[in-house]
């Protein structure tokens, strides 16, 4: 089963919870599978629980639907957050989480747009992803439609000469329709960006490529939103959010470090991270008494060692009728038109 049916608006307290619950989730299958990159995923977690329950009009049911937004996670090797989201947004049965990075699975590590619905682009190598968005943006300004294109890079990414190529390009065309995310983590994958290759003044960088310009805190759900509708406003200017995050955030060993870019999980790493994010009273939700049954039902999906069950409940939700006619979470920060 899934465990999103027809989502409706989201708090901020609830956006905190269910970030949470990606991050628990994301763990616990990294660990089954033996599977690296997770401190690159976990910095992009808050920002993709916004866009998925606040923001993005897409329908799990119909992930071809011509007037949809688009969302490109370039930095393809974080895609297990990306995964989880998906599946809890209800684009494809959790269960099939226990897959990830196995033979014949959907759920590569890296992800392929020809294999799970909702992944947009093959990505991974890097530098490419902002020329796929904008070639998107473009096609939709130049055919009428109401559609976004959105597409979060890693800050690392941005040595690539090709990204700087795609953000000429998309200011020449006024893409206002294009909404670009920088994981602004500070961590690549052999050292700190500032010692690999310096980016500041970074946001200056957009600015002379004439991009409408933000910085928000990337774990701030509020301020990501908040961000995403000033973009959505843009007519003619292609807009960045410069989100500054933490690599690994949410688990303490992991934060701010270099060595879970590539780093895989012990037993006893996956024992520390459900024990700190479990305890993380921010995260904390009421559990009513349809999210217990929730739980319960899905209890067995995917279930750890230590008795846990790695899916954790997505609160329920009404239908509601997006500007597609897709059954959306109408966002409070930002209705659509």
């Amino acid at each position: 089963m899934s465990v999103t049916a027809s989502p409706s608006a989201l708090s901020i307290k609830d956006l905190v919870a269910l970030s949470r619950q990606i991050r628990r989730d994301t763990f616990i299958m990294a660990h089954g599978a033996k599977s690296g990159h997770l401190g690159s995923a976990f910095s992009t977690v808050d920002i993709l629980a916004s866009l998925y329950f606040a923001h993005l009009d897409v329908d799990p049911q119909h992930p071809h639907d011509p007037d949809r937004d688009r969302f490109i996670l370039s930095k393809g090797h974080g895609c297990s957050a990306l995964y989880v989201t998906l599946a809890k947004r209800g684009f494809f049965p959790v269960e099939e989480l226990k897959t990830f990075v196995q033979e014949g699975s959907r759920l590569p590590g890296h992800p392929s747009s020809q294999m799970l619905p909702g992944v947009e682009a093959s990505t991974g190598s890097l530098g490419h992803g902002l020329s796929i968005a904008a070639g998107i943006a473009l096609a939709g300004k130049r055919d009428g439609k109401k559609y976004r294109s959105v597409v979060m890079l890693s800050d690392g990414e941005c040595d690539e000469g090709s990204v700087w190529e795609g953000v000429l390009s998309a200011a020449n065309w006024k893409l206002g329709n294009l909404t670009c995310i920088v994981d602004y983590n500070k961590i690549q994958s052999f050292g700190r960006v500032s010692e690999v290759m310096e980016l500041e003044p970074f946001a200056d960088k957009w600015k002379a490529f004439r991009w409408h310009v933000q910085e928000v805190n990337g774990h701030d759900h509020k301020e990501i939103l908040a961000a995403l509708k000033e973009a959505d406003a843009e007519a003619e200017r292609p807009s960045v959010i410069i989100a500054h995050t933490v690599k690994g955030k949410g688990v303490s060993f992991m934060e701010n470090t270099v060595d879970w870019h590539y780093w895989t999980p012990t037993d006893e790493h996956l024992r520390q991270a459900v024990e700190e994010i479990d305890a993380d009273e921010e995260g904390q939700t009421r559990e009513t008494k349809q999210t217990k049954e929730t739980r319960n039902d899905i209890s067995q999906d995917l279930v750890t060692s230590d008795g846990h069950s790695s899916i954790a409940p997505v609160p329920s939700f009404a239908p509601h009728q997006s500007r597609n006619n897709h059954p959306q979470p109408p966002s409070p920060f930002r209705p659509r038109a």
